[in-house]
């Protein structure tokens, strides 16, 4: 019989190991065994690609040490590291007078091993002729994230290294932009990234267009895909931890602490947003006013007010 002391330990380890979200055991136990992949299996296209991507077939096994999602995020927050590089960037308008940073990343600036160490963005002037060939992968951000996340950073720079041009779509607000229409964006507006894919094709038709999206940005990705169909210009796409129900994505991130604790980083993040929003619409009110008094009215009273 285990001893009181031994009991509450194997309580306190199986509890931390539910709590964290373990999978240590579950990856050596069903190592060998794969994953269930869904798809169309009259699709030529689709057959070709699981015959080639042998990938495909296994189980995802994570480092034994962080085989945690946790502990992944701490890892990658904490110790993470990304390589030293410096976009190229691109301001595209949108036709309702919003402003995208379109953040580039060569396949010539990375080859060989020169690139240019970080720093300020280089200019994008004609760094891809209209008569490139080599792929372009449009990537879409998370929900807070930007050119300058690590994992964005890390997926950029490899795609690069692999004779791609990756160009990074940050979300209106994001990348160091200032919000310059009453549109913002969420994971059912598709309208960016259509603009955005339209106008790569049109520039640069020698060119194979692909996108990669991930969370929100993934979310986003497939809506459009959905909507447009083979109207599209994207030749393929990746969607990468998409929360496809956000429903059920908005209350599991709300059900424990640990999620609340993700759920307060992300508010953070999109503070100074809200904040750049907050102040772009009562500029706006302000421009539609007429009568000093009914400025003093809706500020000057409520802060005396406030002040009491």
């Amino acid at each position: 019989m285990p001893t009181p002391g031994q009991l509450f330990l194997i309580i306190s380890v199986t509890f931390l190991y539910n709590f964290l979200e373990v999978h240590f055991f579950e990856d050596v136990l069903f190592k060998s065994q794969g994953t269930p992949i869904t798809y169309n299996p009259s699709s030529p296209f689709c057959n070709a690609i699981l015959s080639n991507c042998k990938i495909l077939h296994s189980r995802f096994v994570a480092t034994p040490w962080i085989s945690s999602p946790h502990f992944q995020t701490a890892f990658l927050q904490f110790w993470g590291r990304s390589p030293g590089f410096s976009y190229r960037r691109q301001l595209f308008h949108t036709s309702d007078g919003g402003t995208i940073a379109l953040d580039w990343l060569m396949n010539a600036d990375v080859s060989g091993g020169a690139f240019h160490i970080n720093g300020a963005s280089l200019p994008m002037n004609n760094s891809i002729s209209q008569d490139e060939t080599t792929p372009i992968v449009i990537v879409v951000p998370g929900l807070a994230s930007s050119s300058t996340s690590h994992y964005l950073k890390n997926l950029a720079f490899n795609m690069a290294k692999h004779r791609w041009n990756v160009v990074v779509s940050n979300h209106r607000g994001l990348g160091g932009v200032s919000i310059t229409s009453d549109c913002f964006y969420n994971a059912g507006w598709t309208e960016d990234l259509r603009a955005v894919a339209n106008y790569l094709h049109d520039k640069y038709p020698k060119a194979p267009l692909f996108a990669i999206g991930t969370s929100i940005g993934a979310n986003i990705l497939v809506k459009y895909l959905g909507e447009d169909g083979e109207g599209t210009p994207i030749a393929g796409a990746v969607a990468v931890c998409n929360p496809w129900d956000l429903l059920i994505g908005d209350r599991f991130i709300c059900r424990g602490l640990l999620q609340r604790i993700y759920d307060k980083a992300l508010t953070i993040g999109l503070q100074d947003m809200s904040l750049s929003i907050l102040g772009l619409l009562i500029g706006k009110a302000l421009k539609r006013l007429v009568y000093s008094q009914v400025l003093d009215n809706m500020f000057t009273v409520k802060l005396t007010e406030q002040m009491k």
